[in-house]
């Protein structure tokens, strides 16, 4: 599973995203709709990418030249899920070659830090159908930065 994740993330970021201005509005919605359905405060990342820092770490954040090492759970909004790890088990990926939310998302975690992210579609996979996600669809991640 971590394989094909990899490969998917991978070829996510070498497509442009197809995700409009429409979008781009309709996923910000979903988002704030989500948050306020289950009484959450995230920030705003002027991407349009929304996170809940859920713990601190040791202070260091890694950058786009880092191969990080997590532990993730990915679904979207209505809690259907399509990737993770499993059992406590750790997956790597160069930064550089996910999609631009975790891009943007994992530098906000410190080393031992955990968070959520919530992924608009033209962060993610665009106007892409992958896998079982559909097309222009908001991706949830809980994600632990265990080390880069």
């Amino acid at each position: 599973m971590k394989s094909n994740f990899l490969f998917l993330v991978i070829l996510a970021s070498l497509i442009i995203s197809g995700c409009s201005k429409d979008y781009a509005k309709i996923n910000r919605e979903e988002i704030l709709d989500y948050l306020e359905a289950n009484n959450l405060q995230a920030e705003e990342h002027e991407s349009g990418l929304f996170y809940i820092i859920e713990e601190t770490g040791d202070g260091n954040h890694p950058n786009i030249t880092n191969e990080v090492e997590v532990r993730y759970t990915g679904t979207l909004l209505d809690g259907t899920f399509f990737d993770g790890t499993q059992d406590g088990e750790t997956a790597s990926f160069p930064l550089e070659y996910l999609i631009p939310g975790w891009q943007i998302g994992i530098p906000l975690l410190e080393r031992g830090g955990s968070g959520k992210f919530f992924i608009p579609s033209e962060l993610g996979y665009g106007s892409q159908a992958t896998g079982n996600i559909p097309a222009n669809s908001v991706l949830l991640f809980d994600i632990e930065l265990v080390d880069f």
